[in-house]
């Protein structure tokens, strides 16, 4: 079988393969220590569109155009698009879609859309749905600060555990054709709440949900972290780190301190940058995985990640009338060929 169920919310793929993989950044993403990774770097937050919702779909657009241009592939040959963002109603990957005009379906886990998006198309390809898909996230710092938290022109101060929304876009290309990378198994995230409430907090808010995919995860599939080159996971920046890591050993016993990075701390030299935690948005995860992890893996410096996107789930009308914020996280581990027996 292609799809082995192990758990009800774990699954072992077979011959799920990753074509190719695309990178766009923003600026600021370009001055960070993963520069080099990326297909295109924009020379600024995208100056020459009417607003900043039309150059994230701008982001996305390019990112899907290289992506193509990497395989040798055209949208003709895509049966369908998984993609993601953070803007309401989803409308960067919705208006996006109306120029490919390919299959369309619209995934929410706000920063863990990317692994969602992998693990819906891992699952399809699978079981003899698509024969190639194509997996997308996106998001831009300046449309989210407007729509999550403050107007930009305020030049409100940020708290120590605040991230900075990436702007950037990744593009995955999905098929059932063998392929260098290997999607080898998924975990499905379970909706975690810990009660956190302060929206310039998200480490705290995601880290359990990250250590609780993690541990199904090894769980279901009768592994450890022994069995990674790295579990790197979407946006927890250095506060969320170290608390997943202090809560994986505390109560899971699970070591995770040598194998665990980041997106979020990765994508930006932190202190420099004046980021203060690290990146977040669904562009993190796609764009250091598009880019760096995937680049990574191909010339055999990785040989096997475990990516663990995380995701908070609030809206800012939740979070006015004074709910909490329920967290997610998905993980896809991804191969090198050649590397597992």
């Amino acid at each position: 079988m292609a799809v082995e169920r192990r758990s009800a919310s774990s699954y072992r793929l077979h011959n799920v393969f990753l074509a190719g993989t695309a990178a766009v950044a923003g600026p600021k993403e370009g001055q960070g220590p993963l520069s080099g990774y990326f297909d295109r770097v924009w020379p600024d937050e995208g100056s020459e569109y009417p607003s900043y919702e039309k150059a994230e779909q701008a982001l996305l657009q390019e990112s899907e155009t290289l992506a193509l241009k990497k395989t040798g592939l055209e949208w003709s040959d895509i049966d369908l698009v998984l993609g993601g963002d953070l803007l309401d109603q989803l409308i960067t990957t919705n208006f996006e879609a109306r120029q490919h005009q390919r299959p369309l379906f619209g995934v929410f886990s706000a920063c863990a859309s990317f692994t969602e998006g992998l693990a819906i198309a891992g699952l399809m390809l699978g079981q003899g749905g698509p024969n190639t898909a194509m997996v997308t996230a996106v998001s831009h710092h300046l449309s989210a600060e407007r729509q999550f938290r403050f107007p930009l022109e305020l030049g409100y101060q940020r708290a120590p555990t605040a991230s900075w929304t990436a702007t950037a876009a990744g593009a995955a290309i999905v098929q059932r054709s063998s392929s260098d990378l290997q999607l080898d198994s998924i975990t499905i995230g379970r909706v975690i709440d810990f009660g956190c409430r302060d929206p310039n907090d998200m480490p705290t808010a995601m880290a359990p949900a990250a250590v609780d995919t993690i541990r199904r995860h090894f769980q279901a599939l009768g592994e450890s972290e022994d069995d990674y080159d790295a579990i790197v996971t979407g946006d927890l920046g250095r506060f969320g780190v170290d608390l997943a890591q202090h809560m994986a050993l505390d109560e899971y016993h699970l070591r995770l301190e040598q194998k665990l990075q980041d997106c979020g701390q990765l994508l930006y030299h932190i202190d420099e940058q004046d980021v203060h935690n690290g990146g977040s948005g669904p562009g993190c995860s796609a764009g250091v995985f598009s880019g760096y992890l995937a680049r990574k893996l191909r010339d055999g410096s990785l040989k096997r990640i475990l990516l663990v996107a995380t995701g908070a789930l609030f809206s800012p009308k939740s979070y006015q009338q004074g709910e909490s914020i329920p967290a997610i996280a998905h993980a896809v581990a991804i191969t090198r060929q050649g590397e597992r027996s």
